[in-house]
C-alpha cells in the first residue's frame, strides 16, 4: 500500500496540481490585500467614508454591552450575533478580481496556441483534366480516363 501510495503520489500530474493549489492559494492572498487595501478603500471614502468591512447588522445583542457597536470585532467581543454583508461584499469583490485575473491569464494563453497552430494550407488532392473534365489525382501527368497528356504537372 506504501509502495502504490508513493506512486500516486509521485505521478507528474499531482505534484502539479499542488503547486498550482499553493500558487492559488498565494494569488487569493494577493487579490484579498488588493481588494482590503487598495481597492474598498476609495470606494469607501467615495461613499461618504464608509468602512464595508464594518458594515453589519446585529441580529442578537451581546451580554456585555448594547449597541450600536462601532466594529464588527466590538460586536463579536460583546458576543453579539450579527450579520457581515461588508465583509461579503469585499469577498465578491476579491472574486470578481481573481476570476478577471484567470480569465486573463487563459485567454493569454489561448492566444499563444493559436498562433503556434498556424495552419499551412494544404495541396488539393485532386484536379480537373481539362480535356475530358474528370476528376484526377493532382500530381497526375497524365489523364487516366482520356490519356491527354496533361501540361504543367
Amino acid at each position: 500500500m506504501w509502495k502504490e501510495f508513493k506512486e500516486f503520489a509521485m505521478r507528474g500530474n499531482v505534484i502539479d496540481m499542488a503547486v498550482g493549489i499553493i500558487i492559488g492559494a498565494a494569488f487569493g492572498t494577493i487579490a484579498k490585500s488588493l481588494v482590503d487595501d487598495i481597492i474598498m478603500p476609495p470606494i469607501g471614502l467615495l461613499l461618504g467614508s464608509v468602512d464595508f468591512t464594518n458594515l453589519f447588522i446585529t441580529i442578537k445583542q451581546g451580554t456585555e454591552t448594547t449597541s450600536p457597536y462601532p466594529t464588527v470585532e466590538a460586536a463579536k467581543t460583546a458576543g453579539a450575533v450579527t450579520i457581515n454583508y461588508g465583509k461579503f461584499i469585499n469577498n465578491i469583490v476579491s472574486f470578481l478580481i481573481v476570476a478577471l485575473a484567470v480569465f486573463l491569464v487563459i485567454k493569454g494563453i489561448n492566444s499563444l496556441k493559436r498562433k503556434e497552430e498556424v495552419v499551412q494550407p494544404e495541396e488539393p488532392a485532386t484536379k480537373e483534366c481539362p480535356y475530358c473534365f474528370s476528376k484526377i489525382s493532382y500530381k497526375a501527368t497524365r489523364c487516366p480516363q482520356c490519356t491527354s497528356e496533361l501540361k504543367g504537372s
